[in-house]
């Protein structure tokens, strides 16, 4: 469906906008630009370059998202090395900088996830690294993000988001060519960029989502997840009906959280019990539900209570779509429901439980690729099938 892919979508806003203004040329991120500016020197460089309008946006976002590396790009790096460091860096004057406290930083932030958060203090630790050699910087950012990785061992998007990190920031042959201090404000540049990329995900999966939405539509959702709430508000904030079928979301009863927040909106919602999914289906016309992360397979790990509702879903050939920024595809292939690390959660059944009897205290499942009909990320709407070779992109 190219009418529905990211091109399509990016390209019509851009085309809008610079019909409603012939001289001015605008894209959904101005700092896409200048990952695409041509490898050629300029004898008269422009200070303010214009994307080439030819080009689009998206692949535009795909290249800035792999890093392609420019004689510009390394102009810029050259150019940062005398640049006076940011003072707003969250750390304290004589205080040791902290990964950890950095991370818990950036957390603070509500809208912020898990994931970028870490990415924003892998970003931190190259800014405030006292090392003086490639090598140094290196041992030093791999034990910040193995420090990071075991925060949670059980965070698929916090593992997943630190190795993506890595690869992006390092992966460069250009580095051996150059001093360190050059190269190591090119990692910045690097960082602060995947930082800034991984930051505006939630917001392009949001745009992308769109068309899928149409007036009069019943949409379920499964517990709480900010990309599926930005999806949604962006719905209603473009004047769209439609209503939601919220679930308890058990065992952290997050499917509250939900309902609350769209009924701020004025979106008419209904709150259901887990159990009650195959009851409501019939009213229901799509799924769409959030993900911990996306799997080799094309399949996800989300909260309890997915895999059920899609297997539901799919008998009553209803489509099921997943939101989920590139950050979440990890490099897992479960291959059944016990495949995978454990997330414990208790769970408040309300009266006392005997200790003889045993409970189930998992709280996310693996839903396989077949169950599945799409997945917005901010690489486009891919088909499960796709994202094996996107995970080789992104690994590369």
């Amino acid at each position: 469906m190219w009418w529905r892919s990211a091109s399509f979508i990016l390209d019509r806003q851009q085309n809008d906008a610079a019909a409603a203004n012939p001289d001015t040329l605008t894209l959904s991120s101005s700092s896409l630009s200048m990952s695409m500016a041509n490898s050629h020197p300029n004898p008269n460089p422009n200070p303010n370059p214009i994307p080439k309008p030819n080009i689009s946006a998206y692949y535009q976002t795909r290249a800035a998202h792999y890093g392609v590396v420019t004689s510009d790009w390394l102009a810029q790096a050259q150019a940062a090395v005398d640049r006076i460091p940011d003072d707003d860096t969250g750390v304290v004057p004589g205080k040791p900088f902290s990964v950890i406290d950095e991370f818990n930083n950036w957390r603070r932030q509500p809208d912020l996830a898990e994931a970028v958060a870490a990415i924003r203090a892998l970003a931190a630790v190259i800014r405030n690294s006292q090392a003086t050699t490639m090598m140094e910087l290196e041992i030093e950012l791999k034990k910040a993000s193995d420090s990071l990785k075991s925060w949670d061992t059980t965070s698929i998007s916090l593992t997943a988001g630190c190795d993506l990190f890595m690869r992006y920031v390092t992966r460069t042959s250009a580095l051996e060519y150059e001093d360190f201090n050059s190269a190591k404000s090119r990692l910045i540049e690097r960082a602060e960029k995947f930082g800034e990329i991984s930051h505006k995900a939630r917001r392009i999966i949001a745009m992308l989502g769109q068309d899928f939405i149409f007036d009069g539509c019943t949409i379920l959702v499964h517990g709480f997840s900010r990309v599926v709430f930005e999806v949604l508000r962006t719905a209603a904030q473009n004047k769209k009906l439609f209503r939601v079928f919220c679930t308890e979301g058990r065992p952290d009863r997050t499917g509250l959280r939900l309902s609350n927040e769209l009924a701020k909106l004025d979106v008419p919602v209904k709150l259901l019990i887990d159990s009650a999914v195959a009851y409501a289906m019939d009213e229901v016309d799509m799924v769409l539900v959030g993900a911990d992360g996306v799997v080799e397979s094309g399949g996800i790990i989300n909260m309890m209570g997915t895999y059920q509702i899609a297997l539901v879903a799919h008998s009553m050939n209803k489509p099921v779509y997943v939101a989920a920024e590139s950050y979440k595809f990890a490099r897992l292939y479960p291959l059944d429901q016990k495949d995978m690390s454990p997330a414990l959660r208790p769970i408040d059944f309300g009266v006392p439980i005997p200790s003889k009897v045993e409970v189930e205290t998992s709280a996310r499942d693996y839903t396989p690729p077949q169950y599945l009909t799409l997945l917005f990320t901010d690489l486009g709407v891919l088909t499960p099938s796709v994202v094996s070779d996107e995970l080789i992109q992104l690994y590369l």
